[in-house]
């Protein structure tokens, strides 16, 4: 993975495990009381939402391609408790897709809340 916002550590190590080989490193990351969702778009008008608890993560992560894409966050912010992030991700080197991450964290650093929407139709380059 490659960061330009270090100022999101929580959201860069997330994204870190997501390129791994064992993307499930996540499922440690994440609070007792946690929920999520993921707006996924293949373009065209196609696109699926993930979500739910512990269990949807579960579910997202066995259908994801592993240690295929690169996430790249690009501009970052953290705010009361907040993570913010605007990236794109890369397959091969090339542009796949834009995507926006916004994670609540609670006190032990673990997320509560995690809401991303990504998108190929997009380019912020």
């Amino acid at each position: 993975m490659t960061t330009t916002a270090p100022t999101t550590p929580i959201l860069a190590r997330w994204f870190e495990f997501m390129d791994s080989d064992d993307p499930d490193r996540v499922l440690g990351m994440i609070a007792d009381d946690f929920v999520m969702s993921v707006q996924f778009s293949k373009g065209a008008g196609q696109s699926a939402e993930f979500v739910g608890d512990r269990a949807g993560l579960v579910g997202y992560l066995a259908q994801r391609e592993k240690s295929t894409l690169v996430h790249h966050i690009d501009v970052g912010v953290t705010e009361s408790g907040h993570e913010l992030v605007l990236g794109r991700t890369t397959r091969d080197d090339a542009f796949e897709a834009s995507f926006n991450a916004t994670a609540q964290i609670d006190a032990a650093g673990k997320v509560r809340r995690l809401l991303i929407a990504r998108t190929p139709e997009v380019s912020f380059a």
